[in-house]
């Protein structure tokens, strides 16, 4: 690796201090009961437009989506930008979908989608499956946001065995681990601010400087291999690249406000209007991943892994490293420092909302529901506190022990997990008609078929479908959730027809899912 950058790490290390300042600090501001777990846990549902817009922003375009989309694009090229349009894809769907779910939650003072299952299909198992499937989904997300920070560490020369190379990471963890406990879901909020505006910063700063540097965009383009620039045209018989892409598209738009980080983020909104006015405005997100994404072309360009002095770099973090390089070969030490910190900072944010979901998640539907039934508000805001220390832990202890390809590979179970919530959350938004039994089959199957089908592809995200002479390659989460789909609608009949059992109770009413 190279020599410490020491003006880099100096500023870096600054902006770090301001905002593990700004983590504490932010118990006092919009000051409430932190031993109340919707204080602790959601801000007290007081975030307006704009504190949530930064809030899901920061949760939803993290770390390793700064580092993560670039290297896809530097690495496997055009593929990459299945990102943009799954970005524009959500947004619709937040507008019409969550404003209600804001709403009932608000209404009966659910704090987690557990909740809201328990309450609309009155079946403790499947909210535990709701539940159990968040923490699992939500853990190597974490840890993802770790391999960022390690990205950036080792970019700025701090290198070293055993203890001497993980004691960054440690500190950062720490770091996390304290205010988070101190503050809850206001450190991340204010945190995300700062960060955002840094990041922007960064963004357009090289999307300006680069090409000029470069020759600009012709020659750009001209760098990148044909074969990256384009998907590569389908075979007979097969929808090939095309397929993978759309449905990479797709099953990732309506797995990513299922995250218990994004329904956290939404939840803490202050009005079902501030959540409509984010859909209207997080567009400007997906207009700054299409500037990232075009990043890993640059560093194409610019030939960054050719350059000796980046050589560890790559070898260490791989195609991960192409944006750090990047940067410390485009600009002068004290701009990395700032690009740096962004990415860092950009860490620590949706960590801790993670974190912070998982203990949400524990605690009301795992601990209160089968261990402690009638807590003291003052016990379920501890134990939110405790876990989400136990959480943060545990990514710690997987990224130091465990190699990040593992960590990246459960990640992509993650989202083919996650997207088996959604007959239950977002279609229970809008009908109660689902049998709640054939609502935990169906998760059942689909998750199943779903960890099945990534294994015998080696972890990969698509399945080439065979039919009819025909093969289709495509996103496993959406082969899966359609799989999920018609067990619910067949076995939801089923149950139906031959069932004389009482249907469970809906604690809500259709006018609850209405400002």
């Amino acid at each position: 690796m190279q020599d410490v950058n020491w003006i880099a790490l100096i500023i870096f290390a600054l902006l770090f201090g301001m905002i593990t300042w700004l983590g504490f600090a932010a118990a006092h501001w919009r000051k409430g009961d932190l031993e109340l777990l919707h204080e602790w846990g959601l801000g007290g549902r007081r975030f307006g437009t704009l504190v949530t817009w930064f809030l899901v922003g920061g949760d939803v375009y993290t770390a390793y989506t700064f580092i993560a989309v670039p290297a896809l694009a530097f690495g496997a090229g055009a593929v990459a930008f299945f990102a943009v349009p799954y970005t524009i894809v959500i947004y619709p769907i937040l507008f019409l979908v969550f404003p209600r779910l804001w709403n009932v939650c608000r209404k009966h003072g659910y704090i987690t989608s557990g909740d809201f299952v328990r309450g609309r299909f009155g079946n403790r198992w499947l909210a535990l499956a709701i539940a159990i499937t968040g923490i699992v989904a939500t853990m190597p997300y974490i840890a993802l946001q770790l391999v960022g920070i390690q990205v950036v560490v080792g970019a700025l020369g701090i290198s070293g065995t055993g203890f001497a190379a993980d004691l960054p990471l440690i500190i950062a963890f720490a770091v996390l681990a304290a205010f988070t406990y101190s503050s809850g879901l206001r450190a991340p909020a204010s945190i995300a601010i700062v960060k955002d505006i840094l990041i922007y910063i960064t963004a357009f700063t090289a999307i300006i400087v680069i090409p000029i540097e470069l020759g600009g965009f012709g020659k750009i383009f001209a760098a990148v291999p044909p074969q990256k620039l384009l998907l590569a045209v389908p075979g007979p018989n097969t929808t090939g690249a095309y397929g993978s892409y759309a449905t990479l598209a797709l099953g990732s738009a309506l797995a990513l406000f299922l995250y218990p980080h994004s329904l956290t983020g939404i939840l803490s909104a202050s009005s079902s209007h501030a959540i409509r006015r984010n859909a209207a405005m997080l567009p400007g997100y997906s207009f700054m991943l299409g500037l990232l994404a075009l990043f890993g072309f640059f560093a194409i360009a610019a030939g960054v892994a050719s350059l000796p002095e980046y050589a560890s770099g790559f070898k260490q973090f791989g195609n991960n490293f192409a944006v750090p390089a990047l940067l410390l070969h485009s600009f002068p030490s004290w701009f990395v420092g700032i690009a740096f910190a962004a990415i860092g900072i950009g860490a620590l944010v949706p960590a801790a909302i993670m974190s912070i979901a998982a203990a949400n998640l524990y605690t009301r539907n795992i601990h209160r529901e089968f261990i402690n039934t009638n807590p003291t508000d003052r016990q379920e805001s501890q134990m939110a506190k405790w876990v989400s220390l136990i959480v943060k832990v545990g990514a710690l202890v997987f990224i130091l022990f465990v190699p990040t390809q593992y960590a990246i590979q459960l990640q992509l179970l993650g989202g083919i997990w996650i997207i088996q919530t959604l007959p239950a959350v977002l279609l229970g938004v809008y009908t109660r008609w689902f049998n709640d039994w054939a609502l935990l089959l169906g998760w059942a199957a689909g998750t199943f078929a779903g960890t099945a089908m990534a294994v015998a592809v080696n972890l990969k995200p698509a399945y080439p479908l065979a039919f009819g002479g025909y093969t289709f390659p495509g996103y496993i989460a959406v082969y899966t959730v359609i799989l999920n789909l018609v067990v619910v609608i067949v076995l939801t009949l089923a149950f139906n027809a031959l069932s004389t059992r009482r249907v469970p109770a809906d604690q809500t009413a259709a006018a609850d899912y209405f400002a």
